[in-house]
């Protein structure tokens, strides 16, 4: 939050630089697009991306308890932490932007409908969701993919902001909504944010597991290289391919 905060503000209040030295309002969204998806990378990479799975969404945390890999306990603090966390950050960047937060083309990143109105936003919030998790499962769930998941969640991420957030501000994360709807005390369709994310991914979970069967997800890391330790009914040293048995497998 507090680097969406930072570069929306960078190329949408009006005195900025940035804004100024790009003019186009597409090429300043793409851009935007391009800092998030590398945020993103660089948080799934990080250590504490490491420690913790980098779910950074409560639709991702509840859609791996519903293929089993979650506690229960484990997701209720998970979805509490995401949610604080996204309104800390975003209080945060507050503090160091002031008044900049509040502007109308700044407005504190909230994500509402587009013009094209309540369903196209539905649609579109589902079908963006669907295909980042759809990518998440088949890719960490591949030996050879497996380490390359985070580069493609922030790709998509990066495609999604240029491509998608017009139609519905390019949320993803019911969490993510909730921090701006807060401050900026603008609710407009937040069960929208709650409801297609979740229904988004769950849909993909359900499109993998017939496709792949039962008991192919093997961890909710979404990178499990390293030597953070593992908090998920992990089963990522199971993992079929090559050198399998040399990889290291964090006990739960």
């Amino acid at each position: 939050m507090i680097s969406a905060a930072a570069v929306t503000a960078g190329f949408e209040y009006p005195r900025s630089p940035l804004h100024a030295a790009v003019s186009d309002s597409v090429v300043r969204r793409v851009l935007i697009g391009i800092c998030m998806g590398l945020t993103a990378v660089a948080i799934i990479y990080s250590p504490w991306g490491k420690q913790s799975g980098a779910h950074l969404n409560p639709a991702v945390t509840l859609t791996f308890y519903r293929l089993g890999k979650i506690e229960g306990g484990d997701a209720a603090w998970y979805v509490l932490a995401q949610s604080a966390g996204g309104f800390v950050g975003l209080w945060m960047a507050g503090i160091a932007l002031g008044p900049i937060l509040g502007h109308p083309a700044v407005n504190y990143v909230v994500t509402v409908p587009g013009e094209a109105g309540l369903a196209a936003a539905f649609l579109a919030e589902t079908a963006i969701s669907f295909g980042l998790m759809l990518t998440v499962l088949f890719l960490s769930n591949h030996r050879t993919f497996a380490p390359v998941t985070g580069l493609a969640a922030g790709g998509l991420v990066a495609v999604y902001i240029g491509i998608e957030a017009p139609l519905s501000g390019m949320s993803m994360n019911p969490a993510r909504t909730l921090a701006s709807a807060i401050p900026a005390d603008l609710w407009t369709a937040f069960w929208l944010y709650v409801t297609a994310p979740m229904g988004g991914m769950l849909l993909a979970a359900e499109c993998f597991l017939r496709t792949k069967g039962p008991g192919q997800v093997y961890c909710a890391k979404l990178d499990h290289h390293g030597r953070a330790r593992c908090i998920f009914r992990c089963r990522y040293g199971e993992l079929p391919g090559r050198g399998a048995g040399r990889l290291r497998s964090a006990e739960p």
